[in-house]
């Protein structure tokens, strides 16, 4: 059947894969951390919608402001995994397979024009 541009991109497919972790992740951490959690569901999310939004953009500068965004949504999400290690609501190798995943989402961004 027909696709979306974006659902061609790999980045596209991993950036969903990792947001869809994200609810499951913050379901098991105690009561108190809310604002983490919607800070971490919102900037996955981001990453998402900024690659399907950029690569329906034809002019390069538009394209490249996108894809910049999700990039920055990407480390976003990596440091708020950081913070949830730091506090001990996300077990270490979690974060880091999670943090894995969005450099590699990062490094494809970066090479997309």
């Amino acid at each position: 059947g027909y696709m979306f541009r974006h659902e061609r991109l790999h980045c596209y497919g991993m950036s969903l894969e990792v947001a869809k972790r994200v609810p499951a992740i913050v379901r098991r951490w105690p009561r108190g951390y809310s604002s983490l959690e919607d800070q971490l569901k919102r900037a996955a999310m981001s990453v998402v919608l900024n690659i399907a939004e950029g690569n329906s953009r034809t002019g390069p500068k538009e394209r490249a402001r996108f894809f910049a965004i999700a990039r920055g949504s990407a480390a976003e999400s990596a440091s708020a995994i950081d913070v949830a290690v730091a506090y001990r609501v996300m077990e270490a190798s979690e974060g880091e397979e999670m943090k894995n995943w969005l450099l590699q989402i990062v490094k494809m961004l970066s090479k997309l024009r």
